[in-house]
């Protein structure tokens, strides 16, 4: 165990020298050192090809998650300098690569805008990696250097210049690296001076770059087959090529026991992004806001002298922006700054929403008499979730040099983007709104509207709202007087049984535990919420009643803090009207109660299909099996048959809970012990989009593509599945 000194002098000073720093404290670079700060290494990687596509030299990307656990980013732009830096007697790669702060994206010459802006993204990968190669095709070369955990060497392995390449290959083909490469090949530092391999000859049209690394297992406790996540490596190259119209990037995850691949290109930029992203029928169009404005700062620059001094500069905000609002009810806006996206905003994002706020409130109070909206005094004033809901936007800005808020690039603080944004957005819209054109003043009144009913909402809400907050014993009685709770108070024990009719209601009571579940009975189908608005919801009793129940609000004052019960246990009938019913009720705790399936607190109840008698021999008693499906029941029938195993029949078939008897019912359904249950879960952003879709399309407005998903499904539909 180490001694702590009760002295403090210089001595006790240490100072990181280069990469030390970046190893000592990864965290203050990548956010993280689990699969988040993996992912992180893969951006950094990423983002300086596709920097090269934003400048117009790059066309395709190539990302290979390799068996290996290690990764591979290849692209067909300029490639990396291979000329010696001056000043540093260093080749161009190996700056890159090994000196924080250097990269050519600091003085505007060579990128107009990029991601990449601290030149430390390549550098920091390569010091938190346990190997890392780098191959460069220019000027009729591949070049070729590899480093050790920031250090530059030579491996003994096939990466050496013993493997040529092809010299005959197309403009854009992507070369392999050999697959016998490893990380823990012995390996050997250059000490007196360094130098660039030349491992081979391609077309002198031929140009790009391409990085392997291994993160490495000091750093990283995911590293390997575990660092590097599909998903998420799939949604970023949708996002990025969304964001660069023509860009090609190709994903491949070698990993498995079968490859995936995926190729994704998209022309159409941030118009087709917001309507992949949109899931709800549209109250306007995707509207498109393209500008550029120019602003002035005081940035430190490079004299001739190699000292910085400060300069008033001018610079170009290029923006691109496209928003729709739609019947839902979520919000989506996605901010990027040079196609690096910032998820918790910044001044682009700040500029974005004040111009709408100002636009939209401009245009209200203009309109505030008009017998289309009718504006009273006890409407108050709209604010910013009313005209935030249900719209879909991204923002996307072009700038040199931007300043983040920290290595991780989550927050933009340009402050003059501010007011670029604003100027733009609001100008746009001022003009929208004014047009003479009957398409225009149909969406724009649509659009107020929508925003009017979402106040009249919120103000419904608010004279609603004692529905939030567990009730103690003394306040029991404002609870729905058919709720049978429960004893216990411990949210984690408890459970709540939302119920398919009072029949079955009955039964439950006495097939239930009361020290920990408790019973809410709803009259057959409730509101289908996809469909209705807000006030319509709040209005309606069952809905009010599982709000009231549940304890935790609804919609954005949903606190899952507050819930009264650890799971949410939906026991419907196994038929199809149960499956309706149960739909409808995930359409609601979707629309209104989402974190509640985010936490994984909702569960569907697996009632059986069938109750079996088999007939015992001599002095058994007979045995009782349940069967969950018909093929389940096929199979037991055949297995009882081959055992000579006689059973009653007709075989009892469960139309509904109302049929078993209390015993049956906790056996099967209740039971902690004996139950089935099926989680409701939402993984990633990735499911949550296709789940808005899936309900659209099954509870939405629009028939049309709901017919049509019926009729192209319709081959799968079984006819003993359907209860007559």
């Amino acid at each position: 165990m180490a001694t702590i000194s009760h002295t403090y002098t210089a001595e006790h000073l240490t100072v990181l020298e280069g990469l030390e720093a970046v190893r000592k404290r990864p965290g203050m670079y990548i956010g993280s050192t689990d699969q988040r700060g993996s992912m992180h290494c893969l951006w950094e990687i990423m983002d300086n090809s596709v920097d090269e596509a934003l400048e117009g030299y790059c066309s395709r990307i190539e990302v290979v998650l390799n068996a290996d656990g290690s990764a591979t980013i290849t692209d067909n732009g300029r490639g990396i300098p291979t000329d010696t830096v001056p000043g540093t007697g260093l080749s161009g790669i190996e700056t890159v690569y090994t000196k924080l702060h250097a990269g050519g994206k600091f003085g505007g010459a060579s990128y107009s805008s990029s991601g990449g802006l601290h030149g430390v993204g390549a550098s920091v990968v390569n010091a938190l990696s346990q190997r890392l190669d780098v191959r460069v095709f220019r000027e009729g070369k591949a070049w070729q250097m590899s480093f050790q955990r920031g250090v530059s060497g030579q491996f003994n392995d096939a990466s050496r210049p013993a493997s040529p390449l092809p010299s005959k290959r197309k403009i854009g083909e992507i070369l392999p690296w050999p697959g016998e490469l490893s990380p823990d090949a012995e390996f050997e530092p250059f000490t007196k001076s360094s130098h660039l391999d030349i491992v081979g000859k391609v077309s002198a049209k031929t140009t790009g770059t391409s990085v392997r690394f291994w993160l490495d297992p000091q750093i990283f406790p995911v590293a390997g087959e575990g660092a590097f996540s599909w998903s998420k490596l799939v949604s970023r190259a949708r996002q990025t090529a969304f964001l660069v119209p023509g860009l090609e990037i190709v994903c491949r995850d070698e990993r498995g026991e079968e490859t995936q691949e995926m190729a994704i290109k998209a022309d159409g930029g941030v118009v087709d992004f917001v309507d992949f992203l949109c899931a709800d029928s549209p109250v306007t169009d995707t509207w498109h806001i393209q500008d550029t404005k120019t602003y002035t700062e005081i940035v430190q620059q490079l004299g001739d002298d190699g000292h910085l001094r400060p300069e008033e500069v001018e610079r170009t905000c290029q923006i691109d922006i496209a928003l729709r609002w739609g019947s839902g009810y979520d919000t989506k806006v996605k901010s990027f700054v040079n196609i690096v996206s910032t998820p918790l905003g910044g001044t682009h994002q700040a500029g974005f929403e004040a111009a709408l706020m100002k636009v939209i409130r401009a245009q209200i109070e203009k309109n505030r008499k008009s017998k289309n909206l009718k504006i009273t005094a006890k409407d108050g004033k709209v604010e910013k979730d009313d005209v935030l809901t249900g719209l879909t936007a991204v923002i996307s800005v072009r700038i040199p040099e931007p300043q983040f808020e920290g290595q991780t690039k989550e927050i933009l603080g340009t402050p003059q983007v501010r007011t670029a944004v604003a100027t733009a957005v609001s100008s746009w819209l001022d003009e929208k709104f004014n047009s003479t054109k009957q398409a225009d003043k149909r969406q724009t009144l649509a659009l107020l509207q929508k925003i009017v009913g979402e106040m009249r909402s919120r103000l419904s809400a608010r004279q609603q709202k004692e529905i939030s907050r567990r009730k103690n014993a003394l306040e029991n009685s404002s609870l729905p007087a058919k709720l049978a709770d429960c004893r216990s108070h411990d949210v984690a024990q408890s459970e709540l049984f939302i119920v398919e009719g009072d029949s079955a209601l009955g039964t439950a009571k006495r097939a239930r535990a009361g020290e920990f579940q408790a019973l809410l009975p709803i009259r057959g189908k409730i509101l289908n919420t996809q469909k209705a608005s807000t006030a319509e919801m709040l209005s309606n009793a069952e809905c009010t009643a599982i709000i009231q129940v549940v304890g935790a609000g609804s919609g954005k004052s949903f606190s899952l803090e507050n819930c009264r019960y650890g799971k949410i246990i939906m026991m419907t009938d196994a038929d199809v009207d149960g499956a309706h019913i149960r739909t409808l009720l995930l359409t609601l705790f979707f629309r209104y109660m989402r974190p509640l399936i985010a936490a994984g607190r909702v569960y569907a109840a697996v009632p059986p299909l069938h109750r079996i008698e088999i007939i015992g021999s001599g002095r058994r008693k007979n045995e009782i099996r349940y069967t969950y499906s018909e093929e389940e029941l096929h199979q037991t029938l055949a297995e009882l048959k081959r055992k000579g195993r006689k059973y009653k029949e007709p075989i009892q078939r469960y139309k509904g809970l109302g049929e078993m008897d209390a015993n049956q019912l906790s056996e099967t359904t209740m039971d902690p012990e004996k139950r089935v249950l099926r989680q409701i879960t939402l993984e990633d952003e990735d499911a949550i989009l296709e789940a808005e879709k899936m309900f659209e399309l099954l509870m939405g407005s629009v028939a049309r593509p709901r017919r049509d998903f019926i009729i192209e499904n319709a081959h799968e539909l079984k006819q003993e599945q359907i209860d007559a």
